[in-house]
């Protein structure tokens, strides 16, 4: 007979790493929104009328005390990594089918039966510090799935061998990963898989297409599907110990290079290179626990060589470690072990050299110790997001870090400027002035018409009227019209004689000067 799965499925997955990562208790309701709308929700939140889909207006309505987490798909995968090396250590060869859930062939006759296997796993996520985890044990992949969501926490839903179909038949056709075939199967009057089951299979395929027809094949007892499973990956990370302790930077970073140059040629052998790498620094005398002295998590906008390994390695003793050393270059305490553990690694394709080149190296050193000596957010670039005004979509990210929850640039945006965007955005609006020909100040009414032609304006206090050779807009927005509070603001492209294009914004009855074109 085929090998059994077992499939660990650990609910809300995202909202679990979005929370470890910001020291949140997980009895606080939290929910991961993506462009406004909940993406994961907890049981707390789920108790209090959250759900899936809602937006975000309506989630902190019903639920004020509701911890609003980003969305990050870097994120829940690296979190889950821990997950998978320890389910790795219990049976190797799994199957990642996503974040929060993993396959695998079941060990159950290595622990005594299929549930006393799914209690060992269930006992090792624990000792993770995964406290929700459930496991379905089945024939096949698509049942033990639902037999895991099934299952309690910590605890496993064992379907019998043969037993796949008649477990399959009573469930609902919600659990198809089709919204619009669940749609059309409920029209069609049909409400469970066992209904699905009783269609000729030539129909379903035809009209609901190949993942539906895969379960009907799996409820009438077929369908079953090779596990994809992965081999353990290789150890990356490498570390030198120093017998006895170094008390000097310059002497660490001098004697670790062999160790950098390794750690760059044994993910380079697996077609790899690594963008984010925590670097850690052990000190004799530590806390009993081993947590090492100093630890910092580097980013690269590129990827790591050798050389910039030890570049950080240095900043981070002079940074971290120096405090009561009188001369410079020594840490405060001998530095018994350093070790370098890959956080991001991509493919080496990802990262190829350009046609043309790309940013000087130097630069990058540079930016990056300047970074290391301010802090990590200390030195941001600029992203373009979605937005209306100029401001808006301008967005600040730590320099090497991945955007993420950024608004997106995709959907329209009603009010928006067409292009050319400005070349400078002022960070403090200017208060300015627009006037008409009869010399009385230009305002829209409540229809959103303008009270007079703009003649002339002076773009900031103080500067001179001059008058406006060409102008376009408005551009209407308003903003929680619906509230008490809403606001309204209009923005104009004006045009001065003397040739230069600014940007004015009318918000209520004050005109400011937002941005300036080139």
């Amino acid at each position: 007979m085929p090998a059994r799965v077992l499939v660990v499925w650990c609910p809300d997955w995202p909202v679990v790493a979005a929370a470890t990562e910001a020291g949140l208790p997980g009895r606080l309701p939290a929910a991961v929104f993506r462009a406004n709308l909940v993406q994961a929700c907890n049981e707390p939140a789920r108790a209090l009328g959250v759900r899936r889909g809602m937006r975000r207006r309506d989630a902190q309505s019903r639920c004020p005390e509701l911890a609003v987490l980003p969305a990050s798909p870097d994120r829940d995968a690296r979190a889950f990594e821990d997950v998978l090396v320890a389910v790795e250590e219990i049976r190797p060869g799994i199957a990642p089918l996503r974040p929060g859930l993993v396959a695998l062939h079941s060990p159950g006759r290595f622990y005594g039966g299929e549930e006393e296997a799914g209690a060992v796993l269930a006992e090792r996520l624990v000792a993770l510090g995964v406290w929700d985890s459930r496991a379905g044990v089945a024939d096949e992949l698509f049942t033990a799935e639902q037999a895991a969501r099934r299952a309690r926490p910590q605890e496993s839903l064992v379907v019998p061998a043969g037993g796949s179909p008649e477990f399959l038949r009573a469930l609902p056709v919600d659990v198809l990963d089709e919204p619009d075939a669940v749609s059309l199967l409920r029209r069609l009057g049909l409400r469970t898989l066992g209904d699905l089951a009783r269609l000729r299979a030539a129909d379903v395929r035809d009209r609901f297409g190949s993942h539906v027809a895969w379960v009907h094949r799996v409820v009438g007892g077929d369908g079953a599907v090779h596990l994809p499973t992965r081999t353990p990956p290789p150890e990356l990370e490498r570390h030198v110990d120093f017998e006895p302790p170094l008390d000097s930077a310059e002497t660490i970073v001098f004697s670790v290079r062999r160790t950098a140059e390794e750690f760059v040629a044994g993910i380079a052998r697996q077609g790899l290179v690594c963008t984010e790498v925590r670097v850690e620094a052990r000190a004799e005398g530590d806390d009993p626990e081993g947590r090492p002295a100093s630890v910092r998590t580097w980013m690269h906008p590129r990827f790591f060589t050798a050389t910039d390994l030890v570049d950080r390695l240095h900043w981070q003793l002079q940074g971290a470690l120096h405090g009561s050393a009188t001369r410079a270059g020594e840490v405060r305490a001998p530095v018994e072990r350093v070790r370098f553990v890959p956080e991001t690694v991509v493919p080496d394709a990802v990262h190829a050299d350009v046609l043309w080149g790309g940013t000087d190296e130097r630069v990058e050193r540079g930016i990056a110790r300047v970074q290391g000596m301010l802090g990590h957010d200390a030195v941001v670039v600029p992203v373009l997001q979605g937005g209306r005004g100029p401001a808006d979509r301008q967005a600040w990210v730590p320099w090497g870090q991945r955007p993420t929850g950024l608004r997106p640039s995709g959907p329209p945006w009603p009010g928006s400027l067409p292009p050319p965007a400005p070349a400078r955005v002022l960070r403090s609006p200017w208060a300015a002035e627009v006037a008409d020909a009869r010399g009385r100040p230009v305002a829209l009414d409540e229809r959103g018409s303008l009270t007079g032609e703009p003649d002339r304006f002076r773009p900031a206090a103080g500067d001179d009227w001059q008058p406006v050779a060409a102008w376009a807009g408005p551009w209407v927005v308003e903003e929680q019209w619906w509230e008490a509070g809403g606001r309204r603001v209009a923005r104009f492209q004006v045009v001065g004689v003397d040739g230069r294009a600014w940007l004015l914004a009318l918000d209520g009855d004050v005109w400011w000067t937002e941005a300036a074109y080139d």
